[in-house]
């Protein structure tokens, strides 16, 4: 269904999920690709005249259509696009872990260049809900930034881990983009300007994200997980052993839908039904595929998917023609329904030689000695689940547990569990020994975070003859704070840090979200307010306390602020608040974050010192250089031998102040992330306008070094008195 039109073979590598097209002079489509050494290659095979003067560009001596940029940094993401509308052509977005560049190729100028603290590891460009200018939207160290043309910082906001990816989609179909943030968390955030409007929890790192049509975007996981999902539902996915580098939507077969097109390490290229997953295109590289762009490379007025490899070998494709399409077409849904009935045909018949065999075996076998009781179970045997909490033992630590039973004398043979996140690999099977079987069995499950989780269950029933079982399936959702155990509030101190709000809800509905998102026992008996529940995790033995008072009044006690946003974000959730203030104190956490604080202006100071230093260090060399040169010219060999071993000196103390840099540079980073998280942390505590409100003051306040109102904002969501 996809045609190669084209193939280049160029001699650069291609560093991964770092490609781009772009028209530059605003007629010639060109490649940019990010290569080893700090430099970006752009290939235009277009006749054109180029700019004499080169500051940063110049002639690759490999290729004559190829010329190099050289940034002088390790380029971390690369993208192209309309930045500046009045330009009439598109601009190279260049990111590092310490800058941006927005570059002009034509006129071969910078736009801007813009240092960024927080790195750049993912980048997207496009208009951004109701900001009427394109913004360069970097994600970087738990936070996201977006420039416009000039350079002006016009979006700002923090998100919960460090960025992977990024991609803009109409996810409301409101008419206006919306930002997906992909990062390490395993989380999926949508952003709606700077407001969180929907987060979806994956099973492991999100690397790519890429917008189809509508509200459907693909995503692809550092597990080898690649699928679709349609606003917060997932659609279909994939598990392959390779690693997806890049995915892209393309409409191979015209007829106005984009299938997920994706390129893995192993070199394949393979392109998927939007709808089922099923692959309808594949081809192969002798190397990992880098990328996956498309763009009307020939220039004759029809797009080609071009797939890249790490190698620099380049492949263009086109859709198959309209005829064709309708060919294939109507061959693909006749072989698509021929293929699901022969399917559906070899699973009854398996099903029916099951109960033929069952059949013969009861009427043929003599009754088991062992529990008096031919093969088939019962018609009314029925499966009951129920979960748990298990403080644990001193040789088993405390859990959540699912115990599964049969409502008769029936025993389980085998459980299988698919579960995202709570087993290595997705799946547990429990498999009890011949001489433990009994009609029930218990499991102990651990979820890692309080998410809901679906727990999938194929319970394999039958008698301890039986030779062929009955298989339940059933589905039980995992509460989202189900590794929190009811205690008594006597048993343990009450947490100083708190959470304070009032919202406007009767005590029986906060009961109800109890009971939905924590294992109750089932003899609880919550009166009316005012009330107070006592919870301890099982993970870290930390106590939750949540009080309710006659008023409306919550007051939530723990020491950990995640939870704390948690919980609110469920209750927010479960009640539908759009606006939520608190008052929040938590003292600990607190005092640990003014340390980090210090830390970084602390490194900052010894940023500025080590740069003066290099910059001081550099001139030296400059003047030793051409005292040494002078010294050779005049057949001074003693004082050139002193110069020069002048000049290894500073170098040797170049390098170890390099060092010096590099390391100063990590633990920064590592203290910004702290400052970003804690900021996201205390935006989580409050709900729509004043979450928003929470974390621009924040940022205010650390731009202008105002340590005591950063605090007073994080305690009562405003910097007013």
């Amino acid at each position: 269904m996809l045609l190669p039109v084209f193939t280049l073979k160029l001699r650069h590598k291609i560093n991964p999920r770092m490609v781009a097209v772009g028209r530059y002079d605003g007629i010639h489509p060109c490649l940019a690709a990010a290569t080893q050494a700090g430099k970006v290659f752009i290939h235009n095979p277009h006749k054109r005249t180029q700019p004499v003067s080169a500051s940063r560009v110049w002639q690759s001596p490999l290729e004559s259509d190829v010329s190099l940029l050289n940034i002088n940094q390790a380029v971390s993401c690369l993208t192209a696009g309309v930045l500046n509308p009045e330009l009439g052509y598109d601009t190279l977005l260049v990111g590092t872990q310490t800058n941006l560049l927005a570059y002009d190729v034509y006129n071969n100028s910078d736009l801007f260049y813009r240092e960024v603290a927080d790195g750049a590891n993912a980048i997207v460009l496009g208009t951004l809900g109701d900001i009427s200018s394109p913004l360069a939207i970097i994600g970087g160290n738990c936070a996201l930034q977006g420039f416009d043309y000039k350079g002006n910082d016009l979006f700002w906001t923090v998100t919960g881990d460090n960025v992977q990816s990024l991609a803009l989609c109409d996810f409301d179909g409101d008419g206006k983009k919306e930002l997906l943030v992909g990062s390490e968390d395993f989380d999926i955030r949508v952003f709606k300007e700077d407001e969180i409007v929907a987060e979806m929890t994956e099973i492991e790192k999100i690397t790519s994200l890429c917008p189809m049509y509508g509200s459907r975007f693909g995503y692809a996981l550092s597990n080898g997980t690649v699928g679709v999902y349609d606003k917060t539902s997932r659609y279909w996915r994939i598990k392959s052993k390779n690693h997806a580098v890049s995915i892209h939507a393309f409409d191979l077969n015209s007829d106005g839908v984009c299938e997920l097109i994706t390129g893995w390490s192993n070199g394949k290229v393979d392109a998927r039904s939007d709808r089922t997953g099923e692959v309808i295109f594949k081809d192969n590289f002798p190397s990992a595929v880098a990328a996956v762009v498309e763009g009307d490379y020939r220039m004759d007025g029809r797009t080609q998917l071009i797939c890249c490899s790490v190698d620099g070998e380049i492949r263009g494709y086109l859709p198959g023609t309209a005829e064709m399409r309708g060919n294939l077409m109507d061959t693909s849904v006749e072989q698509d329904l021929i293929r699901e009935l022969s399917q559906k045909k070899q699973n009854l018949l398996l099903e029916l030689r099951n109960y033929e065999e069952n059949a013969k075996a009861d009427s043929s076998s003599p009754l088991s000695e062992a529990d008096g009781h031919r093969g088939i179970i019962p018609a009314n045997t029925k499966l009951h689940t129920a979960l748990s909490v298990n403080l644990g033992s001193e040789v088993q630590a405390a859990h959540t547990e699912l115990c599964i039973s049969t409502s008769n004398d029936t025993i389980i043979r085998a459980v299988l569990i698919f579960a995202e996140g709570i087993f290595l690999g997705e799946s547990h099977v429990v498999h009890p020994s011949i001489h433990n079987l009994s009609s029930s069995i218990r499991i102990p499950v651990s979820p890692p975070k309080d998410v809901p989780v679906d727990l999938h269950l194929k319970v394999f029933v039958g008698y301890r003859s039986s030779t062929q079982f009955h298989v339940f399936e059933l589905t039980r959702q995992l509460p989202r704070f189900s590794t929190y155990a009811l205690t008594s509030p006597d048993a343990a101190s009450e947490p100083l840090s708190y959470v304070n709000f009032v919202i406007a809800e009767r005590a029986q509905r906060v009961v109800m979200w109890l009971s939905q998102n924590f294992l109750l026992p089932e003899d609880i008996n919550i009166q009316n307010a005012p009330f107070q529940v006592c919870f301890t995790s099982l993970r870290n033995g930390g106590q939750l306390y949540i009080k309710i008072r006659l008023n409306g009044e919550i007051t939530i006690n723990t020491d950990d602020i995640d939870l704390a946003g948690d919980v609110i974000q469920s209750m927010a959730s479960y009640f539908a608040i759009e606006d939520l203030q608190v008052e929040a104190n938590f003292p600990i956490y607190f005092e640990e974050l003014r340390k980090v604080l210090v830390k970084v202006d602390e490194y900052h100071s010894v940023h500025q010192k080590l740069s003066a230093d290099m910059a001081d260090n550099s001139n030296l060399i400059r003047s030793l250089l051409v005292r040494a040169e002078d010294a050779r010219l005049m057949r001074d060999m003693k004082t050139m031998k002193r110069r020069y071993m002048e000049l290894y000196d500073v170098n040797k103390d170049l390098l170890n102040e390099y060092k010096i840099r590099c390391n100063n540079h990590t633990e920064l980073l590592g203290n910004l992330k702290a400052v970003n998280q804690a900021i996201q942390r205390a935006g989580r505590l409050r709900v729509g306008k004043p979450k928003n409100q929470v974390i621009t003051a924040c940022r205010d306040a650390i731009r202008s070094n105002n340590i005591n109102t950063l605090f007073r904002i994080m305690r009562v969501g405003t910097a007013s008195s």
